[in-house]
């Protein structure tokens, strides 16, 4: 049973013409995955040819916003393969195009940026939960620290 994800739900990737989100993409086709489309500001209008492994070839269009690419598409998932510090922007255009699952992939984003994202008006239904963790991880080592330091005082 899905809960996030069905045969019906149709995929964007942003950063797909990225090495990962291009690796990603083509695991994602060959698992059956519905992408319906990609997300890139410079290469917007064009397409992007996928070979599956079992030798069947993917064609998939490449927009500049997200917003395009669910307006054109009817996108309702958007996987983002996108480096760190684009990440945060990534996130905030998936949500304010009104998507409604997000899911993160990318590793070493900056916390702060995670928990702007997690805590933004109109989140969507899902923050990945490497995102969620690490937030979590690092706001329990930072809340460590202050108990255990020694407190100065001025003369």
């Amino acid at each position: 049973m899905s809960i996030f994800l069905n045969k019906d739900s149709k995929v964007i990737v942003q950063g797909m013409t990225g090495s990962e989100g291009t690796k990603h993409t083509t695991r994602m086709l060959a698992s059956g995955t519905n992408i319906v489309g990609g997300v890139n500001p410079r290469k917007a209008g064009q397409s992007v040819q996928f070979s599956a492994f079992d030798g069947q070839d993917t064609t998939v269009p490449v927009f500049g916003t997200v917003a395009d690419a669910v307006k054109e598409t009817g996108a309702n998932v958007s996987v983002i393969f996108v480096p760190p510090k684009f990440t945060k922007d990534a996130v905030l255009e998936a949500i304010e195009a009104a998507v409604p699952l997000v899911v993160v992939i990318t590793e070493g984003v900056p916390v702060h940026d995670s928990t702007n994202c997690a805590t933004s008006g109109s989140p969507p239904r899902s923050v990945s939960a490497a995102t969620r963790s690490s937030v979590r991880r690092t706001s329990t080592r930072c809340r460590r620290s202050r108990t255990t330091r020694t407190p100065t005082r001025s003369s």
